[in-house]
């Protein structure tokens, strides 16, 4: 009996996305923005010490080809013809740093993720080398100096990881976000892989010059960074080169987009003053400001929105950037055990109707926007013995929620004119109670997307519209309309406005918690307080001497 026919659906678009969390290849219609099939890996994370966070950078590639496979043996039992697909893009998580070896092909060390503290006393050095008046960091990247960024991440690496020195040395590193590696080892490795990054992750590194769209040789010698380590910089939508290996060996990588940028893409926010928020491990809201790059008085970062072709003009953002969102549930679940599941926080918040006046201030790794203080750390506070999980899981999701207020009133306090609405997507949006508890606490209604692959969706149309694949259009009359569900704010504003109020209190608690410890040395704490142990001890013998010379029983 012969095979069934594959039949024909139409040019495809596959889209790679590495999240903190997991890794996932979806594969869109080019003409309707259908989702036809998709595959996803969790991803573990490592915390070797207080503040460190990191991934292994194999398990991240072959969580990648593993996607890939299956995805493609997906679509194979629908009966679809995999030939179809005639383009990748890549999102990914951003600032995210890993060396590896152009020879070999093997990292030097493990990922260090965005989440990571570890060169907290780096920063706070460095910042003291910059003159009050003339911050050419933050002129030059839109970034304030921070733990956030890629080059304190890099210039760790290279200080402490011996072999990655002496590869430097030697002309055999090769530095890169997520994005590079990903696109590297797919289009071939050790075998002619293409060593490049596109505007937007280059944009996260504090080395970039989004003025000029090109690495800063002042940057990279404040940071001491080399120059020949990093990676070429693309637009965010060209052929990068063509997968080696697999069931899509051939195809041109062609799209490539930091995840926040890749959502408002999907989001089709192509109009100076659109925005939207992302809610995913972080939180991150973003407004399009067209050509301009807009330098914010209120924390938010200036940065590169997207460069949709090599001979298309640049777009910048304005960005608030929220550490931790979707990652105080997964705390909730691994660490205290206070749900099994992710989604059962929805049950346990939608139970107790009301935090009962407990506030969370999930500052893990300290608070970004609009505070950018990385001595924060997290707190629960306002707890009485009526307080329990429900109450705790409830206070969790407002924490999210006040945390995307903050940043839209310091958008709006920039920008000038009130988001009348604000457009949201990432896995959380599933969430009810959450959606609702956003429209409440900003007044305004919250317009969720019924594609919850937002991301994805981005990275296949840049992918699909580039030059030479030409199989997406972005004019705005052949866009697909996207199906949305507007959530309208459903109590008082002065109810809303108390519990606000009541959050920036405990926030202020949070901020200025810890004091740096010598990176040297994992004792400091220990020997610090030695002299103080002695005092106490030879205080107690005094007094033990002076009642036994003096008869006291």
């Amino acid at each position: 009996m012969a095979a069934p026919k594959k039949s024909v659906v139409g040019p495809l678009v596959g889209a790679l996305v590495q999240g903190t969390n997991s890794s996932r290849f979806l594969v869109f219609h080019s003409k309707t923005a259908e989702l036809l099939s998709h595959h996803q890996v969790e991803l573990t994370q490592e915390f070797p010490k207080e503040g460190w966070v990191e991934q292994d950078p194999k398990a991240i590639i072959q969580s990648a080809y593993e996607c890939i496979e299956r995805t493609c043996a997906e679509l194979n039992e629908l009966n679809i013809d995999i030939s179809n697909i005639k383009a990748i893009g890549v999102s990914n998580q951003r600032e995210t740093t890993i060396v590896w070896d152009k020879l070999t092909g093997e990292a030097f060390y493990n990922a260090v993720a965005w989440l990571d503290l570890r060169t907290q006393s780096t920063v706070e050095n460095l910042s003291k080398k910059i003159p009050g008046n003339n911050n050419f960091v933050r002129s030059k990247t839109g970034l304030p100096l921070s733990t956030y960024f890629s080059a304190v991440k890099l210039r760790w690496i290279l200080e402490n990881i011996e072999p990655a020195q002496k590869a430097v040395e030697e002309g055999r590193a090769l530095f890169g976000t997520v994005d590079s590696w990903l696109i590297w080892n797919l289009t071939g490795g050790v075998n002619g892989g293409i060593h490049c990054t596109d505007v937007t992750n280059a944009s996260r590194t504090m080395l970039f010059n989004i003025h000029s769209l090109e690495w800063d040789k002042d940057l990279c010698n404040f940071f001491e960074i080399p120059m020949n380590i990093l990676p070429n910089v693309c637009s965010s939508s060209e052929i990068y080169g063509k997968m080696k290996a697999g069931a899509l060996e051939g195809i041109p990588i062609s799209g490539c987009l930091g995840d926040q940028s890749a959502a408002l893409v999907g989001q089709m926010c192509f109009q100076e003053g659109q925005a939207k928020n992302t809610y995913g491990t972080g939180c991150f809201l973003l407004c399009n400001t067209g050509s301009k790059c807009v330098f914010s008085d209120h924390g938010l970062l200036t940065t590169v929105a997207y460069k949709l072709g090599r001979d298309k003009p640049v777009c910048y953002a304005l960005e608030g950037s929220v550490a931790i969102a979707g990652a105080v549930i997964r705390w909730l679940r691994d660490n205290l055990g206070i749900i099994e599941t992710s989604e059962e926080i929805e049950i346990l918040a939608k139970e107790a109707g009301t935090s009962y006046g407990c506030y969370f201030i999930p500052a893990f790794s300290g608070l970004y926007a609009p505070y950018w203080d990385p001595s924060a750390r997290g707190i629960i506070c306002g707890l009485t013995q009526f307080t329990n999980k429900s109450h705790i899981a409830f206070a969790a999701l407002e924490a999210v929620c006040f945390q995307t207020r903050e940043i839209l009133d310091a958008m709006n306090r920039d920008c000038g004119i009130p988001l009348s609405h604000l457009q949201v997507d990432g896995k959380m949006t599933n969430n009810k109670v959450l959606m609702q508890l956003q429209a409440d606490i900003l007044h305004i209604p919250v317009i969720k997307s019924t594609m919850h692959e937002i991301t994805a969706l981005g990275a296949a149309m840049a992918a699909g519209a580039a030059e030479g694949v030409g199989i997406w259009s972005l004019k705005p009359e052949d866009l697909s309309a996207i199906l949305m569900e507007r959530i309208e704010p459903q109590i008082k504003t002065t109810e809303s406005e108390i519990r606000f109020s009541n959050w920036k209190k405990a926030t202020m608690k949070s901020m200025g918690w810890i004091t740096t410890q010598s990176p040297e040395s994992d004792h400091s704490a220990v020997f610090s307080s030695l002299p103080l142990g002695f005092f106490i001890v030879s205080s107690l013998m005094i007094l033990i001497g002076a009642r036994y010379i003096s008869g006291i029983p």
